[in-house]
This record gives structure tokens, sequence and C-alpha cells, in this order.
């Protein structure tokens, strides 16, 4: 007899020997296997749940058929039950076990385990963080096979906002409440973004060690002395260090301004070059507006903050004669524009604190930790450094 037909005899020799179930089951994998290996890991893994399953009930109840009189539980059949599989809820059959006086039902623990909820919210907000809308939410899912994902339920786009919102509610409130003891802070960014048709302000704090740290986000604007006065204070009241000197970068807001120095004690400010320069800018007619703001790039790219100060004021000079407004939004907290020219702040690391834009973009995604969505840009977070100074970013609006 050829060999290759031996062996084939055998197989099916062995497969005769077989239980009827494991028989049915090495069936229903063969048929999985031709879906791909993930619908037969699929496969597997749900059987493997039911062996799980009538493990548990054997231990709470004792073996089946066996009668004992002193047993604590009894089994009380099945019924219908969902667990969470590759980001949907898929049928399974839920074993009940109640007491043995039947006023209880008891749990399950495997089933408990599998049928949590909370990974579909976190997969949900990893998948709408990147970009896949409530309707295009299926098309994301790993495949597992026909047969499972025929009866999964769970994707439709009611219950993916469901999840979306309950997660970063969720989210949003850790952020909060979060305890600020201990955190060693040398900077803290403060600046006003628009989502959607919401202002809100944030605060981002930065380690000794560079690492960025989101501490708050209040609806409102920087320009409200309320919303900006609450928000810090809450951050004191969390237990963030105060008393402290520390860099603080923020826009132009008066009332920020204000709330800072009420609640730290030794804060050094840095004004935000980029509004400055848009606010002058945006006082100017275009032809003169391009002139000014290389101008004004250059004075902050210099290396000598007394030179740099020096530039500044003559152009204000120059331009109280023809437009005085952009003249005394230049001369407003100038100064404090060129904080870090004074600090002798590395280029690198001044890239980072001449400007909030580009910080707060990044911020909007912070609770989950992606730093690769930029819900007010559109866009994802740049691949390389010569990418974040492209067009348009603030980094090329501040460039020389």
């Amino acid at each position: 007899m050829p060999k290759d037909t031996q062996r084939t005899a055998t197989t099916d020799q062995a497969l005769d020997h077989l239980p009827e179930r494991v028989t049915v089951a090495v069936a229903e994998l063969a048929s999985a296997a031709r879906e791909g290996l993930l619908a037969l890991a699929v496969g597997t893994g749900l059987q493997v749940l039911e062996v799980m399953l009538e493990e548990d009930v054997a231990r709470l109840v004792g073996p089946k058929g066996r009668h004992n009189p002193d047993r604590a539980a009894v089994r009380h059949g099945s019924e219908p039950g969902r667990v969470t599989l590759g980001g949907r809820r898929v049928r399974v059959r839920r074993p009940r076990v109640r007491t043995a006086d039947g006023t209880r039902e008891l749990p399950v623990p495997t089933y408990q385990a599998f049928a949590s909820t909370e990974l579909l919210g976190q997969l949900a907000l990893e998948r709408m963080l990147a970009k896949l809308s409530c309707r295009r939410y299926p098309a994301g899912l790993e495949p597992v096979g026909t047969g499972v994902a025929s009866t999964a339920s769970g994707t439709s786009r009611s219950a993916i906002s469901r999840r979306f919102v309950a997660r970063t509610e969720h989210a949003l409130a850790e952020l909060l409440a979060q305890d600020l003891t201990g955190l060693n802070l040398v900077a803290l960014l403060v600046d006003g973004i628009r989502v959607a048709e919401h202002t809100c302000v944030v605060t981002l704090g930065i380690t000794i060690d560079g690492t960025k740290v989101p501490l708050a986000l209040a609806e409102g604007a920087t320009e409200n002395a309320t919303v900006v006065g609450d928000l810090l204070v809450g951050l004191r009241e969390r237990g963030l260090e105060v008393t402290r000197p520390i860099l603080v970068v923020i826009d132009g807001a008066k009332a920020l301004r204000r709330a800072i120095t009420d609640v730290f004690d030794h804060p050094v400010i840095q004004r935000c070059q980029l509004h400055k320069l848009r606010n002058v800018t945006d006082r100017l007619p275009d032809a003169v507006a391009s002139t000014v703001a290389k101008r004004m790039r250059r004075a902050y790219h210099h290396t000598d903050p007394l030179v740099a100060q020096a530039e500044l004021e003559a152009l204000a000079r120059e331009l109280d004669r023809s437009h005085p407004g952009a003249a005394a939004s230049l001369r407003e907290g100038l100064a404090e524009t060129l904080t870090i020219l004074r600090l002798g702040v590395p280029p690198t690391l001044a890239r980072t604190l001449r400007s909030t834009d580009e910080r707060f973009k990044a911020l909007v995604a912070l609770s989950a930790g992606w730093d690769g969505v930029s819900l007010l840009g559109g866009r994802g977070r740049p691949r390389s450094e010569e990418q974040g100074r492209g067009a348009g970013s603030p980094a090329a609006q501040l460039a020389p």
C-alpha cells in the first residue's frame, strides 16, 4: 500500500474511534479554518469557553449524574447569553445555577468575566479616535467567521455612539479627579481650544523629565475670569505644588494671566508668540502684515533677548505712524513673549514652549492617551519633525 494512502487510512480509523461530540467539533473547526486562521481561532475559543463554563458549574454543583445530598447548589438549565468577542457581542448558551433551596441564582465566574462590556467601550473609543465613524465601525472589526458574525450584536451606530459617550465621560471624570500631589512640574501650558461648537480651556503640565501630563479641562474661554480661576484653583486643591517657580505658557488673555498670578506664588510667564503675531497682523492690511510678520519671527528667533526686544520696540515705533492699533498690540506684554530667550532655553525645547497651539490640538485625545489624533486640525500627528513644520502649521508660521 502506498505511504500516503496508509497515512490517510490510519487517520480515518482514528477519527472513527473519537467520541461523537469531538467529531462534530473537529468538523466545525475544519469549516472555520476555510475562512481563515482568525476564524479558526474564534471557533476553537468558543468551544473552549463552553468547556470552561461546564467546569465552573461542576465546581459549584458537583459532577453531573452523581447524587450528593449535601450539595449547596443545583443545575437550573441554560438560557441565551452574550459574551464580548472582537468588538462585538456573540451569542452563547449561558448555564444557570441556583442554590439547593431555590431561593437565589448563583453567578458563573467565567461567564461573568467574558460577558463584561468594558472592553467594548475601550474599542469604540480607540476606533473613533482613529477616525472610524459609528456607521463604519463594523468594517474595522476582526473577521470571526460568517457563522459567528451573522449572530453578533452591539455594532449598530447607536450602540457605538452610546459606548463612546460613556467611555469619554468616564475618562474625563478620571482626569478631573486625579491626585496631583508629588507631581514635579517645570512648565504649565494653558490655552483655549475649539471643539465643534464648544470652547474649552485646557492645561498641560511638563515634568522635569519632559513627560507631558494632561491636568484639566473646562468649558469656557480664557477671557472668562471665572472659568480660568476655577480651573487653576482646582489644580491647587488637587495637590499641585504652587509655591515653587514654574514657567507658564499662555495666550494673551488678561483674565488668564490674572488667575495665574493669583494661584501661583512665583509664575514665570511666557506669552504665546503665535498668538501675539496673529493679534498684530490682524490689525494690518495684507501687504504690510507679511513684512511685519517676517520681522517679528526674526526677532523671536534671535539668540540675544535684548536685541530681540530692541527690534520689536523699533518695529512698534514704525507702526505708530500708520497703524497705532497694531503698534499697541505689539507693545502689550512684549517682554513676556521673550521669556524663553531670557531663560536660555535650547532651540528644540523652545519650539515646544514658544506657542501653545500645537500642544493643545493633540490634547483633545488626552483621556485615552492617543497622540495620533487631532480633532481640531482634522489630521493625525505629523510622522516626522519636518512634516510638523509643514505649511500652515504653527511651527511654520513662527519659522524665520
